[in-house]
């Protein structure tokens, strides 16, 4: 009985390995020195790790580093678009690579803290995540006008808008946010503005459109629900928890304040399309990478259930690509070819990247890489391991 027992065992391990599920994650603690993996634990091609980070060196984002100047000629063709909110120059290229958490190689200054775009739209998903499963939403097929009823979600198409809508992007949410009209967000390339201003909106659920006006009225109305600013949401429940540095920031526009029981607070962005955004450090990234990477969990405290990572990976029916603000690399416009179809990733502007794989433990963190690379720097990754 004790040998069937350990030849039990003994291929139950070696099974696990085969799949690449994750075995004994390390977690950093605060202001430590991230442990870097020994020499023969993980299996790889030196070399072709090395060019695959020289790739990335060598393909830095070709905007300017005066990140001001990079929005306003990246996004000059949207009427009325200016700079409401912070912004800050930019480092160099920097990366990291992790395996099961370890450090498999670094580059670049991964404690600078950087605007980091978009990405912070995946940062701003997990407080809503947060939300569900303390039960402040009780679903996210509920209409978010039962829980923000300030005239936000008034009218025939906006009431008709639900959470998973607005985490998927395909709510055409009509209105005005900030300033900021929804119709001036991205206008399409081809016909004139009127005709996008008047157009005929699409049902809420069925035309994923990449618009940061709507993603700031989720921000605006989780800020109502957690009745507190995100960046506190964020600090209390997540970032401290795991470790995080305190460089970290989560800014709004200038002007973006609204009373909450009395008192004045901001509401962030999801993005810095205008400035403000997430700023933050490529190790303070992976550190929130690694909750996801472990399936919601920091060491053995589950900080964001499972069921939520689980709803947030899935293709919505809109865009195959596209779940609750992750990325996924499902066949669709935005494939990576030659590497795993189940990764996922957050992304922002500029070349910003959390990269994730569950299966294999591995995960990878990219800072100013020209975007239209990650695809090939991704499976050149995966030819070294």
């Amino acid at each position: 009985m004790k040998k069937t027992f350990q030849a039990a065992v003994i291929l139950l391990f070696v099974f696990s390995t085969h799949l690449g599920i994750c075995q004994d994650l390390y977690f950093p603690e605060r202001n430590e020195t991230w442990q870097s993996a020994k020499k023969n634990q993980f299996s790889f091609d030196e070399t072709k790790l090395e060019a695959a980070v020289d790739f990335a060196k060598e393909n830095e984002y070709s905007g300017s580093k005066d990140l001001r100047q990079a929005i306003l000629k990246g996004f000059q063709r949207e009427p009325f678009h200016e700079i409401l909110g912070p912004t800050k120059k930019r480092g160099g290229p920097a990366g990291m690579i992790l395996k099961d958490g370890f450090l498999i190689t670094s580059w670049g200054d991964t404690k600078r803290v950087d605007m980091t775009f978009s990405v912070t739209k995946s940062f701003l998903s997990t407080m809503a995540g947060l939300a569900l499963d303390k039960g402040l939403i009780s679903n996210v097929d509920d209409n978010v006008g039962d829980y923000i009823w300030d005239g936000t979600f008034d009218g025939e198409h906006n009431r008709k808008i639900t959470w998973e809508h607005l985490l998927q992007q395909n709510s055409d949410w009509s209105g005005e946010l900030w300033g900021l009209k929804d119709w001036a967000d991205r206008p399409p390339k081809e016909g004139g503005l009127d005709d996008w201003k008047f157009r005929k909106l699409n049902e809420p659920g069925t035309v994923m459109e990449y618009n940061d006006v709507r993603v700031n009225v989720l921000s605006y109305s989780l800020t109502h629900v957690w009745r507190k600013p995100l960046p506190m949401v964020l600090k209390d429940n997540f970032m401290d928890r795991i470790n995080a540095s305190t460089t970290w920031r989560w800014y709004g526009y200038d002007h973006a304040w609204t009373e909450i029981d009395g008192i004045q607070m901001k509401s962030v962005t999801g993005g810095g399309h205008s400035g403000a955004g997430l700023f933050i450090s490529t190790e303070d990234m992976a550190r929130f990478g690694l909750v996801f990477l472990n399936n919601g969990k920091w060491k053995k405290e589950q900080l964001l259930s499972e069921d939520w990572i689980a709803k947030a990976t899935t293709p919505s029916v809109p865009n195959s690509n596209y779940g609750y603000m992750w990325w996924l690399n499902q066949k669709g416009s935005r494939h990576w070819e030659g590497v795993p179809e189940h990764l996922f990733y957050a992304a922002g502007f500029g070349g910003n990247f959390i990269v994730i794989d569950q299966k294999t433990g591995l995960m990878l963190v990219t800072r100013w890489l020209e975007p239209n690379k990650i695809g090939e720097f991704v499976k050149l990754v995966y030819d070294a391991f």
